[in-house]
């Protein structure tokens, strides 16, 4: 079963045609795509430590630059011609570690501010990401595909950042809590479907054999 291209898939080659440039520049320095990860999550953690100041529209464009900095460490190896599966683990827990420090800031932001209902809803939106990610990886990993679903990392960005610049926490953690859950849900049944479809050719190549 193919899933369709997602909306990462979808601006990566909007924005090939900008990112190559910047990475072609960056692979003449002494940075690596792996250096690049790493300089991204730091932003990251700084944005997220804005964030759990209360100053929500500089820590917004904060993680803002945090991530058009960690989009450019695949277009580096890719030009380099250094793609690797360790490179794309590297980057994947790195985006991991990124979700878990951004929602720790707006979480310490809502207990700081006795805004429970804040802490529980970043704690959903939270689990709501992780949930994403875990679904599809352990899809992968048994041979199905699950690259589908209305949230994924990237438009979770497009929905926490512009809200974080407009002071609107709450709205941003319940919005992602939803839609997040929902689309680890999507992906679950995504795989359910592709399960049931491996057992019923199983069944028939058995009869065939019979």
């Amino acid at each position: 079963m193919n899933s369709k291209p997602t909306f990462t898939d979808r601006l990566r080659s909007v924005f090939k045609g900008i990112l190559d440039p910047i990475g072609a520049f960056l692979n003449r320095t002494w940075l690596t795509p792996n250096a690049i990860t790493l300089l991204g999550l730091v932003g990251t953690s700084i944005g997220a430590y804005i964030i759990s100041q209360g100053k929500m529209t500089t820590g917004g464009i904060v993680l803002l630059l945090s991530v058009l900095v960690d989009a450019l460490d695949g277009t580096m190896a890719r030009l380099r011609g250094e793609s690797s599966d360790f490179g794309g683990f590297v980057d994947s827990v790195s985006d991991r570690y990124a979700e878990f420090i951004t929602f720790g800031g707006l979480l310490y932001y809502f207990v700081s501010q006795e805004n429970y209902q804040g802490v529980v809803v970043t704690f959903a939106a939270t689990a709501g990401s992780v949930l994403v990610s875990y679904v599809k990886a352990r899809a992968e990993g048994l041979g199905f595909t699950a690259k589908v679903g209305i949230l994924t990392r990237v438009e979770r960005y497009f929905v926490l950042i512009p809200l974080l610049v407009f002071n609107q926490p709450f709205l941003a953690a319940v919005i992602i809590a939803v839609l997040g859950n929902i689309t680890a849900l999507q992906r679950i049944l995504h795989v359910r479907a592709q399960g049931h479809e491996r057992m019923r050719k199983a069944r028939e190549n058995k009869d065939y054999v019979h």
